[in-house]
């Protein structure tokens, strides 16, 4: 089993004062990771998705749930947004103070966030786990068997069951069929699932590229607060990220138009149908820079980074691919797959802004940044 990055984040936040919330799409390794984590421990494992399951613990009440957790020192609720006021029920066993430890696990923000926000606040953890990172790939295999796998990761990503099968196609084309979006298709009551496909695959041809949702209203004939909140779906069940232009309202930037990451590069290429090998592709760059942005977002998320990530353009079109503002210092970071290419910051950026550090990143350097 790849030892996940996050582990030791959750074993510190373990006190039984606190609920303790997982978040992180499905098949990423939220269940292997949690019984990791309670290994040796008597645990009631109650899954969200069973229906049975749904029926007790929707609007329970306190005497059945203090009997059913009462013989366990650990219980998780798998797929917790899947139940009816959850967040109610959470608050309930946490205030009671019975010396146990609740978790959450869910494969959407979509609903648990709205569920249990207001009952929980001040008594839960909150984590997010993505797939696999380059960092914990590569402490598991070994770096020089990760850098051998690049061009693999960044046609077929990262996610646990890809890295570690031989039938990547067919686990991924899976994936990106409804199974990964369920939970928009079930609790958003999507009436036009064609749609939401028809929106992917056009955000996936976009990929690092700046998204103007009037357009793509246009192509898929629709109005534009559809694809926006189609758009808002998507990211909360964590298929896609959006990096927000920078801007400090000088008159010839960019301050509209988000760009779209997918957090998996293998997601993006079954949702095209494109997994052949880079020497036969035009996206290499797209690839890359969709690799370099979604593994940083994982290592910053990782170690706790409370700054905001954006990339920046103006009207002249010179840009920066993305950008790390931590205390209003910036750390600006071109990416280019191949090392030989000359890159340049723009002076219109960095005299503007005087960035604390100008990093290029490629093929040849990647790893020293994630």
């Amino acid at each position: 089993m790849i030892a996940r990055d996050l582990h030791q984040n959750i074993l510190e936040d373990w006190d039984k004062k606190k609920a303790i919330v997982l978040l992180g799409p499905r098949q990423v390794g939220k269940t292997t990771l949690i019984k990791n984590l309670v290994e040796g421990k008597k645990v009631l494992f109650l899954n969200g998705d069973d229906p049975q399951t749904r029926l007790q613990f929707s609007n329970a009440n306190f005497t059945f749930l203090k009997n059913t957790v009462a013989d366990y020192d650990v219980i998780v609720i798998d797929e917790a947004q899947r139940i009816e006021n959850i967040g109610i029920t959470a608050k309930m066993l946490v205030d009671a103070k019975l010396d146990k430890q609740f978790i959450l696990t869910g494969s959407s923000s979509l609903d648990l966030g709205n569920e249990i926000n207001e009952p929980l606040t001040g008594r839960k953890w909150e984590h997010q786990l993505f797939p696999l990172s380059w960092q914990e790939v590569s402490k598991h295999y070994s770096f020089a068997v990760a850098h051998n796998r690049l061009e693999e990761f960044l046609v077929y990503g990262l996610y646990p069951e890809v890295v570690t099968e031989s039938k990547k196609q067919k686990i991924l084309l899976e994936l990106a069929g409804s199974y990964l979006y369920k939970d928009i298709l079930e609790l958003a009551n999507i009436k036009k699932p064609d749609l939401l496909m028809k929106l992917l695959n056009a955000l996936a041809l976009q990929v690092g590229s700046e998204v103007s949702y009037n357009e793509l209203a246009k192509i898929l004939g629709v109005d534009r607060v559809t694809v926006v909140n189609y758009i808002d779906l998507l990211e909360k069940v964590f298929v896609i990220f959006r990096l927000h232009p920078y801007s400090t309202n000088q008159r010839n930037e960019i301050t509209a138009k988000p760009k779209i990451y997918f957090y998996d590069n293998g997601i993006r290429n079954a949702i095209i149908g494109q997994f052949n090998p880079l020497q036969n592709r035009q996206d290499v760059g797209a690839l890359f820079e969709n690799f370099f942005i979604s593994e940083r977002i994982k290592k910053l998320s990782y170690a706790g980074f409370y700054g905001k990530t954006h990339y920046w353009r103006n009207t002249q079109k010179a840009e920066i691919d993305f950008l790390e503002i931590l205390e209003n210092e910036i750390t600006a970071y071109e990416i280019k797959y191949n090392p030989k290419k000359q890159v340049r910051f723009t002076k219109s950026f960095t005299e503007q802004y005087h960035p604390k550090e100008t990093i290029v990143i490629h093929s040849g350097n990647f790893w020293e940044y994630l």
